[in-house]
């Protein structure tokens, strides 16, 4: 290789770890000014401006009563329709990666349009469909408009985890005596269960984050992210950031655990097929 060839290469390779690295600083940008001003002392009802960093809001992140019981309603909607939409979509993606029936093609469509079509659009949809079936706004609304594009998310994540999966091992067990269950219960469900966790994380983060959906179904009830938003006209406190970065926290922390999990599984495995 001429040394001018080496030149290029390597120049090519600073060219694109810059790009990657504008691009990720680009991305994380708006979240490291959350975490910031968290820290931040402001002066006034806005926590728009830095004034000085105080630890005094971290102290008491349950100030504002009205964040605090918005924020636990996020989290009870996001927990119940993050178990139904965890379970319907994996035993989605099950069926669909390990049986060829009528109507396959048409339950794939129909799992891709909530991940492609605008949430207006189906924010708006389920609210006139709860119009006219006289259903009235709140929790109940909330959870099945959210388990309704979560199904999505959890099928498709699961599906990428069991692509190539080696169905003959359920067979293998089954030869060995084991029922149909049994060998799903003890052979397939811990392969699949790390696909299965990140839809789960994957799809809670997007029910406490979503607003659109939620904007056109929730009636009177506030979660988290109606509460920011309506609030923002008047007041924009310390606590909305604090409260958002212990979400972050806690979010990172999983993943940590998960990836920790992950390694710590492979590594055993690896060491008992050697």
């Amino acid at each position: 290789m001429s040394a001018a060839t080496s030149t290029r290469q390597r120049l090519g390779r600073r060219a694109v770890n810059t790009v990657a690295g504008l691009g990720l600083l680009y991305v994380f940008l708006p979240i490291i000014v959350i975490v910031v001003f968290s820290f931040n002392d402001p002066v006034g009802k806005f926590n728009i401006e830095w004034q000085g960093f105080t630890l005094k809001h971290w102290a008491d992140p349950f100030a504002e009563p009205e964040l605090t019981r918005a924020l636990w309603v996020s989290l009870r909607i996001a927990a119940v329709a993050t178990v139904c939409a965890t379970v319907l979509g994996s035993l989605i993606a099950v069926s669909l990666s390990r049986y060829d029936f009528r109507g396959r093609n048409g339950v794939n469509l129909f799992l891709v349009i909530p991940l492609t079509a605008p949430e207006i659009v189906l924010g708006s949809s389920l609210a006139t469909l709860f119009i006219d079936r006289g259903v009235d706004f709140g929790y109940t609304t909330v959870i099945i408009a959210h388990i309704g594009f979560q199904v999505s998310f959890v099928a498709v994540t699961v599906r990428a985890r069991i692509r190539g999966f080696d169905w003959t091992l359920e067979h293998a067990a089954m030869d060995l005596g084991a029922t149909p269950m049994r060998a799903f219960w003890s052979i397939t469900f811990p392969l699949i269960l790390p696909g299965i966790a990140a839809a789960a994380l994957l799809s809670f983060a997007l029910s406490i984050d979503d607003f659109i959906i939620t904007f056109f179904n929730a009636g009177s009830l506030l979660t988290f992210p109606l509460q920011i938003f309506g609030a923002s006209r008047v007041k924009i406190p310390p606590q909305i950031n604090v409260l958002a970065t212990m979400l972050l926290m806690v979010s990172v922390s999983l993943m940590a655990l998960g990836a920790a999990f992950g390694a710590r599984r492979r590594k055993r495995h690896g060491v008992v097929a050697g």
